[in-house]
């Protein structure tokens, strides 16, 4: 009702599990699907790593909970750009959405503080990383650096205020950081900083 709601916005259908999903989207094009992470027959992470080998397919926006953050960076690493919370006002979702729909992706700070409780545990050494990307030899060192300050969680404008740079120069940084990783969004962009050990938080 909240979706159908908005001007902009036409819900093209509903399903009751992953699978129902998929054979949805196989008959009506759609831009977001909003995806949820515990659904019978077919998980939300498993629908959404399937829609990420489509050919234009449509971006995933998942939905989760606070005790869900494991499958809901599956679902990052699956091809999601991004996840918000089921109990978030309907204004963040609204945004969320047409954030998503806009081709960026939702990576709020609370995304950067899970990252962090997943990679680092106080009072232990960080987690080793998955291994080290040569992609990442392609980076010049502005954006390595621009790299980093997403990897924060800090959007375009916050990073053009820490770097002295104009918006607009930030976003060519990110799009370029992005077609030289092979990455979708900034989602994993900041996943993959982590993975690869790019960011090492202090305990």
């Amino acid at each position: 009702m909240i979706l159908s709601a908005q001007p902009d916005m036409t819900v093209a259908g509903e399903a009751g599990d992953g699978a129902e999903a998929l054979r949805l989207l196989r008959e009506v094009r759609v831009d977001v699907v909003v995806m949820d992470i515990r659904m019978p027959v077919l998980d939300g992470v498993a629908a959404t790593a399937e829609l990420s080998t489509w050919v234009d397919g449509p971006r995933v926006l998942v939905l989760t909970t606070f005790d869900t953050d494991e499958d809901a960076f599956a679902a990052l690493r699956a091809g999601a750009s991004g996840f918000l919370l089921k109990n978030a006002p309907p204004a963040d979702l609204l945004a969320a959405i047409r954030v998503v729909a806009g081709g960026d992706a939702v990576v709020a700070p609370r995304v950067t503080r899970s990252l962090l409780d997943r990679y680092v545990v106080p009072g232990e050494p960080p987690r080793p990383p998955v291994g080290r990307d040569v992609r990442l030899d392609l980076l010049t060192d502005r954006e390595r650096q621009v790299l980093l300050l997403v990897a924060e969680g800090l959007s375009n404008a916050e990073i053009g205020d820490r770097l002295r740079v104009a918006e607009t120069t930030v976003k060519t940084h990110v799009g370029r950081i992005l077609t030289k990783l092979g990455l979708r969004d900034r989602v994993q962009a900041v996943v993959l900083a982590y993975e690869t050990g790019l960011v090492r938080p202090a305990c």
